[in-house]
């Protein structure tokens, strides 16, 4: 007779966050790279969202921390990747992230440009494609770390303008620059450097930079959900096939593969662990934190029930269902914050966690505001709650 699946309760869920995603002071990383794979990569649409991430995890919040394994010893890399959205990750598991999700986005990103090319009707080609990047490469090897401006002055095919969807109602004219640059990058050839300006901007330069080591898309797959598991479990194929932009027939496999074991959560829904990963987690010290826009902590599910009340989402979330800057309780998500523009952080709890959650929340905003320092940031991601307390 078999046994029934365990079951994992959603307080249970709320109390593994604190230690693996390295939010709770005593499970604080000590480097970026514990940071980020801590939450197997970080969000990194917007420039500033992974250096607020990083330094809510690290027990010394540090801008040069971050800056230093991006551009220095290059022990984190930024890749276009799961859900078609750009995350950093350490560079012992860059190699996952390509084979997985990274090289087939690539590739559909190249067929999609030579496509439009051949459409245009001038001309252009696959081999003028591999023209332009050869010549890419060549500036790079001559100017060092470049911006796509100076590419595009360096590289005349980089200022061709090509008609996209032409015939249609939303025919359009596009410059190739930024698609042929950002090709370049998916396929691991040139990388994001160190950007003009603060950490605060997306302004990056390029180098030159050599793709991943070649990995079985399955095998790859099948580590990147035993890592996820870990981190995010228990959790269920939808979440795994959202997380990752995978079909669910990947995900599927991919959790077989890793051996994950199935589990039973609050709804009766269930739900993936790692092998043996059915324990209660240790406990620790209650903890606050505030993060960013796009936190992996709470965009890694699709549903997201166990740290989320459902009538808090309004305030929390953009129309595309992107998730701003929220306020941490102990697991739980109970408000949202924002930069004001004289650098004064204010926040709001739409639900009352107590008098220990509101000292131990104000306490962590005088540390996000010390270390951030004169920055100011405006998320990408603006929500109804972060425009109203930033006005």
């Amino acid at each position: 007779m078999s046994r029934a699946p365990h079951r994992i309760s959603a307080a249970e869920r709320r109390a593994r966050l604190g230690r693996r995603h390295r939010l709770a002071p005593s499970a604080r990383a000590t480097t970026a790279v514990e940071a980020a794979d801590a939450v197997i990569g970080l969000h990194a649409t917007d420039a500033a969202t992974v250096h607020l991430s990083a330094c809510a995890r690290l027990t010394h919040a540090a801008i040069t921390e971050v800056e230093r394994a991006l551009y220095e010893g290059v022990s984190l890399v930024r890749l276009l990747s799961m859900r078609h959205t750009l995350f950093v990750v350490s560079e012992a598991l860059a190699p996952y992230v390509a084979a997985s999700t990274g090289h087939a986005i690539a590739a559909k990103e190249r067929r999609t440009l030579v496509k439009h090319l051949l459409e245009d009707g001038n001309g252009l080609d696959e081999h003028w494609l591999a023209d332009a990047e050869s010549a890419i490469l060549a500036a790079l090897a001559t100017h060092g770390p470049s911006t796509g401006s100076q590419l595009s002055a360096a590289v005349p095919a980089l200022r061709t303008k090509i008609t996209v969807f032409r015939g249609k109602k939303y025919e359009t004219v596009q410059g190739v620059s930024t698609r042929v640059i950002r090709l370049l990058a998916a396929e691991g050839r040139i990388r994001r450097d160190r950007p003009r300006g603060s950490w605060t901007s997306s302004q990056f330069t390029w180098t030159a930079s050599s793709p991943w080591p070649a990995l079985a898309a399955e095998e790859a797959r099948t580590e990147l959900a035993r890592r996820w598991l870990i981190r995010y479990g228990p959790a269920t194929e939808a979440d795994l096939k959202w997380w990752t932009g995978w079909t669910l027939g990947h995900a599927r496999k991919a959790l077989a593969a890793a051996g994950a074991e199935e589990v039973k959560l609050d709804d009766g829904v269930s739900g993936y662990v790692a092998p043996g990963d059915t324990e209660p987690e240790p406990s620790v010290e209650p903890w606050a934190a505030l993060l960013p826009a796009l936190d992996p902590s709470a965009m890694a599910w699709a549903d997201r029930g166990f740290h989320l009340d459902p009538e808090h989402r309004a305030a929390l979330f953009d129309y595309a269902g992107n998730i701003g800057p929220t306020v941490w309780w102990n697991g739980e998500i109970v408000g949202g914050w924002a930069q004001r523009a004289d650098g004064e952080l204010v926040w709001r709890l739409l639900s009352d966690p107590g008098q220990d959650a509101s000292a131990a929340i104000e306490a962590e905003a005088s540390r996000l505001s010390a270390w951030m320092g004169e920055a100011r940031v405006t998320p990408r991601i603006r929500t109804p709650l972060e425009r109203e307390l930033a006005a």
